[in-house]
């Protein structure tokens, strides 16, 4: 090369391509949005089968009283007669004593159940994610419960708490679990979360085994203790896992129906549920009110989930929590 001769520099590559016209934009996003709603439409017409219609159809039905005596004109009626929004003034007055019993039945149990299986469910996950030899058969043992029916899970725990079971032999009393009582509720309360607490150990062990190894490394390094290493890195970045297995264990607990129908009986005052209450009137061929419980009920799991999808879509683990998840072991020195 010469002196004084200028070296040409390559142009970049893209440097001369120009920017895609907004007519172009416009139609690949409006063919990623017909892509987008053909794939979603399954999945909604589904969920118009089997969620829309069937509560279109029980709002409807809750508006029209028993077939019998027409209170409007006073002669028995062959149909269904439309009575409005008279059932609902039934619950919340005439049999407003038995709704606001089985509400706080199914209350109770939701916030009683759904603790203890996420307490017990984490302390699952903790001891299923850690590597020891048998780790594959403490996981079976651990998920057995969960895949057991829970009709037949209803009778096993039904002969445990027999008036000779295994409960009053362990305890050395002779507790009627199955009657009337506060027994009773705790003998749903044990069934339940022995059911279904390894649904949330499940759920939390996925989200544990995608939390790098090199965090924790890096907290031992700082000196952060097991306890801290817990509290300001598992349990963080573990956050939207156990939420959601919460959300879905509290919109199972609120319907809860086939254990306490098994395992206590129907019509118990201290275990009924919404959903028996449904039931129990619709077994009386009273299907306006018994279609009046199952809207009250759908209004009430709909609000909690609404609570919790809210809850969840304001991120409450943080990108910044994330991004320096290695770092908050120092509070542990």
């Amino acid at each position: 090369m010469r002196a004084g001769t200028v070296t040409e520099v390559p142009a970049q590559a893209g440097a001369g391509t120009r920017p895609q016209p907004p007519a172009a934009r416009g139609r690949a996003t409006a063919g990623a949005g017909r892509l987008a709603a053909l794939l979603v439409s399954p999945t909604l017409l589904v969920l118009t089968i089997v969620v829309l219609y069937p509560t279109l159809m029980a709002l409807k039905e809750s508006l029209y009283g028993p077939k019998g005596l027409d209170p409007a004109t006073g002669f028995i009626s062959d149909t269904e007669p439309f009575v409005g929004l008279l059932n609902y003034a039934d619950i919340f007055g005439e049999a407003g004593a038995r709704f606001w019993n089985a509400f706080w039945n199914t209350t109770f149990f939701t916030v009683v159940t759904v603790g203890l299986e996420t307490v017990i469910g984490v302390a699952m996950a903790l001891i299923m994610h850690k590597a020891f030899r048998g780790r594959a058969l403490v996981r079976a043992g651990i998920l057995v419960p969960w895949a057991v029916p829970t009709a037949i899970s209803g009778l096993l725990w039904r002969w445990i708490f027999n008036s000779d079971g295994v409960a009053n032999a362990l305890l050395g009393q002779q507790i009627l679990w199955t009657t009337e009582g506060f027994h009773a509720k705790v003998a749903v309360i044990v069934a339940e979360v022995w059911k279904t607490a390894p649904f949330i150990g499940l759920l939390v062990l996925a989200g544990l085994q995608v939390i790098p190894k090199e965090v924790y490394e890096a907290a031992r390094m700082d000196g952060a203790r097991p306890v801290r290493r817990f509290w300001h890195i598992t349990l963080p970045l573990v956050k939207p896992a156990l939420l959601v297995a919460v959300l879905f264990r509290c919109m199972d607990a609120l319907r809860m129906f086939d254990l306490p129908y098994i395992l206590v009986g129907a019509q118990k005052h201290s275990v009924e549920t919404l959903s028996m209450l449904a039931q129990n009137e619709a077994s009386n061929v009273r299907f306006g009110p018994a279609s009046a419980y199952a809207v009250i009920l759908f209004l009430y799991v709909f609000l909690i989930a609404l609570a919790f999808v809210r809850l969840l879509g304001t991120d409450l683990v943080g990108a910044e929590a994330v991004a320096n998840a290695g770092c908050s072991s120092a509070v542990g020195r």
